[in-house]
């Protein structure tokens, strides 16, 4: 009884907070991540999906469909979460709409997440078609890092970034967390809904 009541006084003293700030437009919240467009390369290198099927990830990422990529691992309990939640979001707000857009998450743990983990973890989050999580040789998911400008000294150095390949083949690199209503409005933007 006592938390309840804590809980809804918590509550009475921040109602005014949050009505002052949703009704000012200059309050509104700030731009949580930062936006870039740049070019790479993506490195012609065979990865293995969730279902165990090799996959050539130029020939993904280069199919003309609307693509999203992001650098995960299955065990992460900060960042990748939020990245993932993204994803679910979009394609829950994409609707029948999500096949035709392409999110690959790339692990950047090859040595633990295997298919069966990757697969684990996309029905975790209700992943639709559409959604690959990629795996392969340290030496190849190393290679596919760097092209993107996204090495990370180790898996706990890896920092919030997600990538959107542009109707030009350019790339916008979103660096930080976003929401899915941002995430939809940078697709938007780059010309692919």
């Amino acid at each position: 009884m006592k938390r309840h009541l804590s809980r809804l006084i918590c509550l009475l003293l921040f109602l005014p907070v949050l009505m002052v700030c949703a009704a000012s437009p200059a309050m509104a919240a700030p731009v949580t991540y930062k936006r870039t467009v740049e070019k790479y390369q993506v490195p012609d290198v065979i990865l293995t999906n969730q279902f165990g099927k090799k996959v050539r990830l130029k020939t993904l990422l280069e199919s003309g469909r609307p693509v999203a990529v992001d650098f995960i691992y299955a065990t992460c309990t900060t960042i990748c979460p939020v990245l993932s939640a993204g994803y679910t979001n979009l394609q829950r707000k994409l609707g029948a709409d999500s096949v035709k857009v392409q999110l690959v998450s790339i692990t950047i743990d090859p040595e633990n997440d295997n298919p069966k983990v990757l697969k684990e973890y996309l029905q975790r989050y209700q992943a639709k078609p559409g959604w690959d999580f990629l795996t392969g040789s340290r030496k190849d998911i190393d290679r596919v890092m760097h092209a993107f400008d996204a090495y990370f000294r180790d898996k706990m150095d890896h920092k919030p970034l997600t990538f959107i390949r542009g109707a030009d083949g350019s790339w916008i690199r979103l660096y930080g967390l976003i929401s899915s209503s941002e995430f939809l409005a940078e697709y938007k933007k780059a010309g692919l809904l």
